[in-house]
Order: C-alpha cells, then structure tokens, then sequence
C-alpha cells in the first residue's frame, strides 16, 4: 500500500495552482495563483471546507 494515500501532508511543498477571487476594491472577481501570492511575500493559508459554496 502507498505511503502517500491522503494528499498533501503539513510541511511538504503545494502545487501551484490558480483560483478565483472576489476583489473587494474593484467590486469584481479576479484570479491570482500561489506563485503570484509567493512572489509578492504574502502569507498564505490554505484550508478545505467541503459541502460549503458561501464566501469565508
């Protein structure tokens, strides 16, 4: 059996990805990815939260 059976683990490097955003400045929605996030030294959480469609 695998040892990698559930995804990321904490501490181990995550995948760049892109996502869509609500930016609240321009009253529209926008996309940014983690290279972007990265690249301007912003601190980055990343969670999952299934069954949910609202904004957090």
């Amino acid at each position: 059996m695998s040892e990698h059976c559930c995804g990321i683990k904490i501490g181990e490097i995550v995948p760049d990805f892109r996502i869509e955003t609500f930016e609240p400045v321009k009253g529209d929605f926008g996309e940014t990815g983690l290279k972007a996030l990265i690249k301007k030294k912003k601190w980055t959480v990343l969670f999952f939260y299934p069954a949910d469609f609202t904004f957090v």
